[in-house]
Parts: C-alpha cells; sequence; structure tokens
C-alpha cells in the first residue's frame, strides 16, 4: 500500500526539518553558538562513534561549526527531493484524500 510509504516520507520530511532548525540555531557565531552545539551534540553522546565524525572530536570547535552549516545548507535539498518523492507516494493509486475524509 502506498499510505505507510507517504506517512513515512512526511515524517522523515518532518524530522529534516526539526534537524536544519537546529543545525541554524548554532550558527551565529558567538559564545552560544558554542552553547548550542555543546547542548545539541551531547543529545548524540548515546551513539559510539557519531559524536566524533559530526564534532571532529569531543571539543566544539570551528570545524563542528562550519559542518553545521554545510548540514544546514545541504539539508533543504535533501528534504526537496523526499518532498517529490512524498508527492509521488500520495499520488500513486491516485490519492486525493489521503485522510479518507468525505
Amino acid at each position: 500500500s502506498y499510505l505507510p510509504l507517504s506517512w513515512i516520507t512526511g515524517l522523515i520530511i518532518f524530522l529534516i526539518s526539526i534537524v536544519t532548525a537546529f543545525m541554524g540555531y548554532v550558527l551565529p557565531w558567538g559564545q552560544m553558538s558554542f552553547w548550542g552545539a555543546t547542548v545539541i551534540t551531547n543529545l548524540l553522546y548515546f551513539i559510539p562513534g557519531l559524536v566524533s565524525w559530526i564534532c571532529g572530536g569531543y571539543i566544539i570547535s570551528d570545524p563542528t561549526l562550519k559542518r553545521f552549516f554545510v548540514l544546514h545548507f545541504i539539508f533543504p535539498f535533501i528534504a526537496l527531493c523526499i518532498v517529490f518523492i512524498h508527492i509521488f507516494f500520495l499520488h500513486l493509486q491516485g490519492s486525493s484524500n489521503p485522510l479518507g475524509y468525505d
């Protein structure tokens, strides 16, 4: 069925929007950007290896903010591609009423 695929792609779009917003939150240069980057990356410490890949180590510094900027720039384009896939799944069966309301 097309409905689970459209829901999954919709959730992915939602999560990419949240991640993009969080990365944009830490981009203004200054002490708050380091604090924001520290708080956000601390949420990821439970996944081994992920923090060292995102941050480049356990210290938040200039390379971390550059990685956040690159991801903050690229994620909207990824979301746009997923939006097209989402629309494709919505219209796969000729669906113009995905929730089923009459």
